[in-house]
């Protein structure tokens, strides 16, 4: 999804025109962690359930074909499908069985715990998928700008030369402060950045919407009602 954004103040002709301005791509955000074990879940219950297809006997290439149009929808939807999509008028959030569209001046805030969430101005809250908690990388990011914080410390207590390093060295830490963040506390602080700049654009206001995902869920539930059939077939 693109957002167009006209950069001209001279009013529009009367007829049909391309946009005048540049095109804002949206900024996405997914977890490679997820991508990477979603692929080789879907990888190992590929061979397995096939090779059951093709070698089995009796119910059992049945059973596999239920098992996997039971499991391949599951492990897409909670794997690969959760993305972030933030434009200057909205943040789209995909979640494993739902999509919920939120205009940036429905948001109340985005706040980071034990899992990322946003808050909208109704009370509602949703989680963020794709932008998970790290707490062993959010402990690794504090105790590395704590020894970077030791450091300057240190240089600054020198004189002359010492001084003027501890100097240049504060700098180079504060353009280093966002490197240093764990990555999910990197992609909330672009998500409250975006927030604070357009909550109050014209463009940023409406309405939330919340679309199911039928096609996950669809197959899914397909797939169990035959599995349970055929087991309880005997």
């Amino acid at each position: 999804m693109t957002s167009p954004e006209d950069q001209s103040p001279a009013p529009r002709p009367s007829g049909p025109s391309e946009p005048s301005g540049p095109v804002i791509r949206d900024r996405v955000y997914r977890s490679s962690a997820g991508i990477a074990g979603g692929v080789v879940m879907l990888a190992l219950v590929g061979w397995l359930g096939i090779d059951a297809i093709v070698a089995g006997e009796g119910r059992t290439p049945w059973l596999a074909l239920a098992a996997m149009i039971l499991l391949v929808p599951l492990i897409v939807s909670l794997t690969l499908r959760p993305a972030v999509f933030a434009g200057h008028e909205q943040v789209r959030v995909r979640n494993p069985f739902r999509v919920i569209t939120l205009p940036w001046g429905q948001v109340a805030t985005l706040r980071s715990g034990y899992s990322n969430e946003v808050l909208t101005v109704a009370g509602t809250k949703y989680q963020l998928w794709s932008i998970p908690v790290s707490l062993r990388a959010r402990k690794r990011a504090n105790r590395r700008q704590t020894r970077a914080a030791a450091g300057q410390e240190g240089r600054g207590g020198r004189g002359g030369l010492g001084a003027l390093g501890g100097g240049l060295g504060r700098g180079g830490a504060a353009s280093g402060d966002a490197s240093a963040r764990a990555g999910g506390d990197r992609a909330m602080e672009d998500l409250r950045e975006l927030w604070e700049a357009h909550e109050k654009d014209e463009n940023a206001q409406g309405e939330v919407s919340v679309r199911w995902a039928w096609e996950i869920l669809g197959p899914a539930a397909a797939g169990a009602v035959v599995l349970a059939i055929l087991l309880a077939a005997g």
